[in-house]
């Protein structure tokens, strides 16, 4: 509820990272590791703004953030086929109103 985002290891308690304030002190509303490659993870925050994390880019902070302009943004999923190597990765976004946008993301955050 606080922006905060940890990581944690199945056999340990403690997070190995901790990014405290990682948006600004908006709560998150959807997290979710990249299917087509393993260090790259995507949050939502209740602001709709998208954050891309690259931990083999930077462990510290997000490599990229995207605000969806207009309408509030309740949810997202990723899409992808982690079977396949062409590096082809979407955003699912459900806004308020029921529609559903899709967006693809640039390769260099999907390539394996």
């Amino acid at each position: 509820s606080d922006g905060s985002i940890r990581l944690h290891q199945m056999t340990s308690e403690y997070p190995l990272m901790q990014w405290n304030d990682s948006t600004k002190g908006q709560a998150i509303i959807a997290l979710q590791w990249a299917l087509t490659r393993p260090a790259v993870f995507f949050a939502l925050d209740a602001s709709s703004s998208i954050y891309i994390w690259d931990l083999l880019e930077n462990d510290l902070l997000p490599v990229a953030k995207q605000t969806v302009p207009a309408e509030k943004v309740v949810t997202m999923t990723l899409l992808g086929e982690p079977e396949k190597a062409n590096g082809l990765l979407g955003i699912v976004l459900a806004k308020e109103s029921g529609q559903i946008d899709i967006q693809y993301v640039k390769k260099k955050w999907a390539l394996p």
